[in-house]
């Protein structure tokens, strides 16, 4: 491990909206879970979730736009995620917040309608392991596991198959997207998918690439209580 990474993780430990519970720790009960407005935030906003946030451009650049609501990125790379935990304790912004877990493990770090939103934001697509992608069946119900009655998952991605899966797994399931494009910056679609961008989709676009997206709502059962 390289001493820049070694570093990264160890000014991670130093930030208090920073959390990185053991495996043990999350599946034994974290101590967030059900609690995360109650004990951290210390209000009762919106909960929105960036799943493989990356360098956290997505969770910080909407903290600033909606102090109204709070932001949670999830991923595993700390090293990477460095970037957001920095820039956001930098800032002084109070509705950031970041997990990193693996997102298999999303169900036992909220709780059942903990969760109003969820941006999966250029997740590897997966090719040879449908199971994995994070618009699969599987992961979909772990979604409903967390998310209010009234919900929003955005998509946002430069792969054309993960595109198309995602759409043929709605059809599937009787969902219909309430918003979908395969040429996103071509589509008139005028909000925060278009002006906050990562990284890597500046690079894509300067390539010449599409970025496909996609906005649906999941049916969660209110009597299930988990």
């Amino acid at each position: 491990m390289t001493k820049r990474k070694l570093e990264r993780f160890a000014e991670n430990k130093t930030f208090t909206h920073f959390f990185e519970p053991s495996f043990h720790e999350i599946l034994k009960g974290f101590k967030l879970k059900g609690r995360w407005n109650q004990d951290f935030f210390k209000s009762d906003r919106p909960i929105v979730l960036e799943l493989g946030c990356g360098k956290g451009e997505y969770t910080v650049n909407l903290a600033r736009n909606y102090p109204h609501k709070n932001f949670i990125g999830i991923d595993i790379k700390g090293a990477r995620m460095w970037r957001g935990g920095k820039t956001s304790k930098e800032e002084g912004l109070p509705n950031v917040a970041f997990l990193r877990t693996r997102i298999e493990l999303i169900e036992y770090a909220f709780a059942h309608q903990e969760v109003s939103e969820i941006w999966i934001t250029f997740p590897d697509p997966q090719p040879k392991k449908p199971r994995k992608r994070l618009t699969s069946p599987q992961f979909l119900e772990r979604y409903k596991k967390i998310l209010k009655e009234e919900n929003t998952i955005h998509l946002k991605t430069d792969n054309t198959l993960l595109y198309k899966y995602t759409l043929d797994v709605l059809k599937e399931l009787n969902i219909t997207p309430l918003v979908h494009s395969s040429n996103l910056y071509h589509s008139g679609i005028n909000t925060d998918v278009i002006t906050i961008q990562t990284y890597y989709e500046a690079l894509w676009l300067a390539e010449g690439k599409n970025i496909k997206y996609i906005r649906f709502a999941l049916p969660i059962d209110e009597t299930n209580d988990h």
